[in-house]
């Protein structure tokens, strides 16, 4: 891909944003991060982006286009701010706009997670399928959909909101009110405080940083029982929340990622096997269940992706 146009991505985090040179699925230069939380307000934040940007010009004068991606509800069509994630300030904040005045270019914002879904869809684990849903499991679950060859937005471009969803209508309160939200059951978090309580109801202790995650997947790699029956109930949550999923939308195919899926077989031979005993025919005949390829930086490859296509749709 090395004729490949030139474009910025910035994955915009609630603790850093990270802005990087892309071509194609590859990053081929990296400004140093910006801590989010060290501004005041999101103008100074938007000028020091800005004078990144400008940095990455000029060792590549070719860029043709930013994307960003945001941890929050964005106006698409209008790159608009509506709210961010853990970030003080960032209410109806015209980003396209603004950086656009400012740079002389071509500018798209959108979700990260939908950042990370059209990555993986035109570029990644998803390419070629035009019926698509695409997971990232980190410290919230957030989802992107594709069906009929068409990223899905919704009507105030809420949708693919997976992490929001419901496995159990009496279960745990959620931030918006929703009872049973998958995120508050297989987020980064929520998976080390339960497995910090299922340790607990055996009699043993452990302390967070040996329930975290990653901890829990070395654990159960060297066949702790306590570790690899949490693995089993993430998957089986995970199956849970995409047979919905499934059964709603028909998909071709689903693309699972974030620093959750690390765990590999861990969580992908539950989620497998819980998933199928929920579906029939139509709905499970050649689904593809496939890992995410491009990592961490899928978020940042997917909003320069996006970009570009506004350039050269």
């Amino acid at each position: 891909m090395n004729d490949s146009p030139l474009a910025i991505g910035i994955d915009f985090g609630g603790t850093s944003v990270k802005t990087g040179v892309v071509r194609g699925r590859e990053i081929i230069d990296q400004a140093p991060p910006i801590a989010t939380q060290e501004f005041e307000t999101p103008s100074a934040l938007i000028n020091t982006i800005v004078r990144t940007v400008e940095d990455l010009r000029l060792r590549h004068p070719g860029i043709r286009a930013v994307g960003v991606g945001m941890p929050g509800f964005v106006d698409f069509e209008k790159g608009l701010v509506l709210n961010l994630t853990n970030v003080r300030g960032w209410v109806d904040i015209p980003i396209k706009q603004k950086l656009s005045e400012k740079l002389k270019l071509p500018v798209a914002a959108d979700n990260d997670a939908n950042c990370m879904a059209f990555a993986e869809w035109k570029l990644g684990a998803g390419l070629g399928y035009d019926h698509l849903i695409c997971v990232s499991l980190g410290t919230g679950v957030g989802g992107g959909v594709i069906v009929n060859g068409q990223m899905v937005r919704g009507a105030k471009f809420g949708a693919g909101e997976i992490g929001q969803t419901s496995i159990d209508y009496q279960g745990r309160q959620g931030h918006y009110g929703n009872l049973g939200a998958l995120e508050d059951y297989i987020g980064n978090n929520e998976i080390t405080r339960d497995a910090m309580a299922d340790y607990r109801a055996a009699g043993i202790t452990r302390d967070l940083e040996n329930c975290t995650p990653a901890a829990l997947a070395e654990a159960a790699q060297h066949g702790d029982p306590i570790a690899i029956a949490r693995w089993n109930e993430v998957g089986r949550m995970l199956a849970t929340a995409m047979m919905n999923t499934c059964w709603l939308l028909n998909p071709e195919a689903l693309v699972i990622g974030g620093g959750v899926a690390r765990a590999g077989e861990l969580i992908f031979s539950p989620f497998r096997e819980h998933l199928m005993k929920q579906l029939s025919g139509p709905f499970k005949n050649s689904l593809a269940i496939l890992p995410a390829l491009l990592g961490h930086e899928a978020g940042t490859i997917g909003a320069a992706a996006m970009a570009l296509e506004q350039v050269q749709p």
